[in-house]
């Protein structure tokens, strides 16, 4: 059985060797001016650093561009990936088209994963952008199993499925959290509004789920309450050949990062090496579940829900 590539977003050079050492195949880096969501700022400098270090190890290193870009931000696009493909980065996940059309002026291919975020809901929008140059698409997150499935089935790129981790659930170019803060009489520029600090949002009528909030130069991030956790479900989506399979690592501690990783890698190994004898190891899921924040359910998402697109 081939096995499908385990990849982890991670925030620094550190946590990058980390995480491939704990048995990750790639990570996802990246800078806050050309990507979102991310663990932390990777600079340049850091990812070709990354980039040598990983590919000694046969790792590969994917760089997030996948930020809503205006026109002042284009200028600098363009001499970034530049600077990516000389690295010899492994891909580039992107949502706005204009990465693909600057990818286009590079002097050689680079690798193109497209992540839509939650509009990657159908097989022929992904086939649409494999045309145009994408090799991969990194499924919405709201996809049940079924739907996974049937897309992996009719699709003509690389499918990668997020497996573990938190959700972003809204996003907004504006100040939410300064508007707020201002409202409420007190300095916006004076409160910490970044995701260090752990604010959270909670609904009147669910008060036991809280939702992350924070706010940076890209805008406002409203995650999920709850953290996908599939690793008990890893065999069906290995059986529908499912490429990649993705752990957030934001929010997260590196040691809470490495534990996934391990506990995937080795679920992932096991269930390769003989789907027949496979049994599942409890010892796995124990060992995330030790260091889980106990105010956020490890859930299966909206793999098992039924779904209306």
């Amino acid at each position: 059985m081939k096995k499908p590539e385990l990849v982890v977003s991670c925030g620094s050079l550190d946590e990058l060797k980390r995480l491939i050492e704990a048995g990750a195949d790639a990570v996802i880096v990246g800078e806050e001016r050309f990507g979102l969501r991310l663990p932390g700022n990777v600079m340049l400098d850091e990812i070709q650093l990354g980039v040598v270090w990983a590919h000694e190890r046969n790792a590969k290193i994917y760089v997030a561009v996948n930020n809503i870009f205006d026109n002042h931000s284009l200028a600098a696009l363009t001499d970034y990936l530049k600077q990516l493909q000389q690295f010899g980065v492994d891909g580039v996940i992107f949502g706005d088209p204009a990465v693909l059309m600057a990818a286009r002026e590079l002097p050689g291919p680079l690798k193109l994963h497209w992540n839509a975020e939650m509009t990657s809901t159908n097989y022929a929008t992904a086939n649409y952008w494999g045309q145009h140059g994408a090799k991969r698409v990194v499924l919405a997150r709201e996809l049940n199993m079924e739907q996974v499935l049937s897309f992996k089935q009719h699709c003509q790129l690389e499918v990668e499925v997020q497996v573990h981790g938190i959700t972003n659930i809204y996003h907004s170019k504006r100040e939410l959290v300064k508007n707020y803060i201002e409202h409420q009489g007190k300095t916006a520029s004076s409160e910490d509004r970044s995701m260090e600090r752990g604010l959270f949002l909670i609904e009147h009528e669910r008060r036991d789920q809280r939702y992350p909030v924070y706010e940076d130069r890209n805008g406002t991030h409203i995650m999920s309450s709850e953290d996908i956790c599939m690793l008990e479900n890893l065999p069906e989506l290995m059986d529908g050949e499912v490429d990649s399979l993705k752990i957030e690592g934001l929010l997260k501690s590196e040691a809470y990062n490495e534990t996934v990783v391990r506990s995937y890698r080795a679920a992932i190994d096991a269930y390769a090496a003989d789907p027949e004898g496979y049994e599942f190891n409890q010892e796995w899921l124990d060992a995330i579940a030790a260091l889980q924040d106990p105010d956020r359910e490890l859930s299966f998402g909206f793999f098992y829900k039924e779904q209306v697109y």
